[in-house]
């Protein structure tokens, strides 16, 4: 059994370092309307005489079904009929699609992933025959592979025993793979019952070849509850909990078990929050530059934040903000070039707004959905000045700044306004005082964030704030 906090901490550094996998199961699926292994086969079960909940092997179930039946007909019409209907997406789809994770593999028939992919704007390699295994999709995102099928194509459906049988020549090299991402990257099983014959070949497969060597991979279940049980029943339970827990950890899976199965949103958000927590948009412009902040000291600000930032393990993404959208782009690529092997897009991202949109109410809606993606990625939201010149060329407030500070609020970012430097950012912090689960954040440091000028105390502060978000590592 592995706690909640050990699990956090391995998932979330395999997921910034590019080595997390998620195996999703037909649990994922069943928040959305889905029926799962067992519920498919109930009605095909009672009408050639049995009870699905006195069966074990539902494998043999299903080749019953098809046996009786005489060939694959019955079992591909309730595929198609339970999979091949619109739904929407479940939260932990959603937020599970959203992550920056390239691996995901599945048991399910159903299209939920590849979904929650599209809505995500990340693009999928869909891999569900062998012979798509040697191709790769041009700029994909993340890799979905089907192991069992699609529901499009009942009739290749992984379902009977036969169908186990045969695995092997229907899908070759799918467990060879499979072994190779274990090995490789850690897993979350979400989802999933292990009861699957294939899944634990594979597993044992690999803890042969690797022995004591395997790596930890995790899985979420719900604990055993006393409950209405009679004592007798759940002793029975608790028993069964333990062997199984002893069996999957020998197979490398660490159980996190949850009270209820809400808590698993609950968890993938966390997640998702502590990830997002290493990505920092940096937000403001400067026309103007005013007493203390003369134009070579603003800049200075916005270089050193950057640079120092990526030097923390931080990614800056800059949305290219007039005055300091260059300084933010030169101490970000200083850092870059001097200690993170040139991986510019792992530690930098550009994100300059679309230009010459003519129409102003087309602009301000493309500016604002624009501005939604780019906070959906960052986790933390720093405020430095703030104004703009109008068209008489009068200085004024930067409302896309400030549009850019709902947002945050919005998408629970941690917002640190630099308010020292006037402006946006100023107001920002003002408006901050006001919401008390926002200020807590920042309520020790708001004295430096409000008045202090000298660069270097800023950027210390700074840090300090930004690492609290990250406080799980």
């Amino acid at each position: 059994m592995a706690t909640k906090s050990r699990f956090l901490k391995e998932y979330i550094k395999a997921i910034r370092d590019g080595n997390a996998a998620v195996f999703a199961g037909a649990g994922l699926s069943r928040p959305s309307g889905f029926v799962d292994w067992k519920e498919l086969l109930r009605p095909l079960a009672e009408e050639i005489g049995l009870n699905i909940d006195d069966e074990h092997d539902l494998t043999l179930v299903a080749q019953y079904v098809r046996n009786k039946a005489g060939n694959r007909g019955v079992i591909n019409k309730s595929i198609m009929e339970a999979f091949n209907r619109d739904v929407d997406l479940n939260d932990n789809v959603r937020v599970l699609t959203r992550l920056p994770i390239e691996t995901y593999w599945t048991t399910n028939y159903d299209r939920l992933i590849e979904d929650g992919l599209r809505e995500a704007n990340r693009n999928a390699d869909v891999k569900m025959e062998s012979e798509q295994l040697s191709n790769t999709k041009r700029d994909r995102d993340a890799v979905v592979y089907k192991m069992h099928g699609d529901m499009e194509h009942p009739a290749k459906a992984v379902l009977t025993k036969d169908d186990y049988v045969k695995y092997d020549t229907s899908y070759p090299l799918f467990r060879e793979v499979l072994k190779g991402d274990l090995v490789s990257k850690t897993f979350l099983f979400i989802g999933f019952s292990f009861e699957d014959p294939n899944l634990d070949y594979v597993l044992n497969q690999t803890r042969r070849l690797l022995g004591e060597n395997i790596r930890n991979h995790y899985c979420i279940m719900k604990a055993v509850k006393k409950g209405v049980l009679s004592d007798e029943e759940f002793g029975y339970k608790k028993a069964q909990q333990e062997l199984r827990e002893a069996d999957l950890s020998r197979q490398g899976i660490q159980i996190v078990y949850v009270d209820d199965w809400s808590e698993i949103t609950d968890i993938l958000r966390e997640i998702e929050k502590a990830v997002n927590a290493s990505s920092v948009f940096i937000s403001g412009s400067a026309e103007f530059y005013e007493g203390d902040w003369t134009k070579e000291k603003a800049e200075e600000l916005a270089y050193k934040l950057s640079n120092q930032l990526i030097k923390q393990g931080y990614r800056v993404t800059s949305g290219f903000g007039l005055g300091i959208g260059s300084s933010v782009i030169n101490g970000a690529l200083d850092e870059i070039n001097r200690n993170k092997y040139n991986h510019v897009d792992e530690h930098l991202c550009l994100r300059p707004f679309p230009q010459n949109i003519v129409d102003p109410d087309e602009r301000a809606k493309k500016w604002k959905k624009y501005r939604e993606e780019i906070l959906s990625n960052n986790g933390i939201a720093v405020f430095i000045f703030g104004n703009k010149k109008d068209s008489k060329g009068n200085k004024v407030e930067a409302n896309g700044c400030w549009q850019e500070y709902q947002i945050a609020k919005q998408k629970d970012c941690l917002i640190i306004p630099i308010g020292s430097t006037g402006n946006v950012a100023e107001k920002i912090l003002e408006d901050l005082k006001l919401d008390k689960d926002l200020y807590c954040y920042i309520e020790d440091s708001v004295d430096i964030l409000e008045k202090e000028k000298d660069v270097n105390k800023i950027i210390e502060t700074v840090l300090k704030i930004a690492n609290k978000r990250r406080i799980v590592e």
